[in-house]
């Protein structure tokens, strides 16, 4: 019996794979992971995995057409933001 998923590209990509994808350091991307800020992943085990859609709406929130375009959102930095926080950690950040 033919295997159905037999030619199909991977769905869930590993930290290595989706930064690749998003042309991205697969640091940046621990990063993100790290602050909240970057796209959705999965624990799967002990390894992280993110989805590929998952990967192309995150990337797709920072899509402009020019550069005063608002947009419909911001990809933000990798870095520790007060929006991305949890509640209890953004009371103790000064």
């Amino acid at each position: 019996m033919p295997d159905p998923a037999a030619g199909l590209p991977p769905r869930f990509l590993r930290t290595a794979e989706a930064a690749r994808f998003l042309s991205l350091s697969g640091r940046t991307l621990e990063k993100h992971r790290t602050y909240g800020t970057g796209p959705t992943y999965r624990k799967i085990g002990g390894r992280v995995v993110y989805a590929v859609e998952d990967l192309k709406a995150w990337a797709d929130r920072g899509a402009k057409t020019s550069t005063s375009d608002p947009g419909v959102g911001t990809v933000l930095p990798a870095k520790p933001h007060m929006a991305a926080l949890p509640v209890h950690a953004a009371r103790f950040r000064r």
